[in-house]
């Protein structure tokens, strides 16, 4: 039987946790846009919107190249994708 929030019932590989509603300190998407923001898009005016994103593609590319870059943003939310792995906080 589903949970009262719509929700599937729970299951050994699922565990359900509130989140604030606004929270961009657990959101890895975050770290993303500031490191576009230092990088790519520093100092950067294009003439046309699609010169910017353009500019914020060839970032994410970037990004997507370093697979350590991309998992910092992860374990910088404190966050992880597998319970078996330690969280940043437990890295410190």
């Amino acid at each position: 039987m589903p949970c009262a929030t719509g929700l599937p019932p729970r299951t050994h590989w699922l565990t359900v946790q509130r989140l604030p509603a606004y929270a961009p300190e657990l959101n890895p998407v975050e770290y993303l846009w500031a490191n576009l923001k230092g990088v790519e898009l520093a100092n950067f005016a294009g003439d046309a919107v699609v010169e910017v994103a353009d500019a914020a593609e060839r970032g994410v590319h970037r990004v997507c190249d370093d697979r350590q870059l991309v998992w910092s943003f992860l374990a910088h939310t404190g966050l992880t994708l597998d319970a078996t792995h330690p969280t940043y906080e437990k890295l410190k």
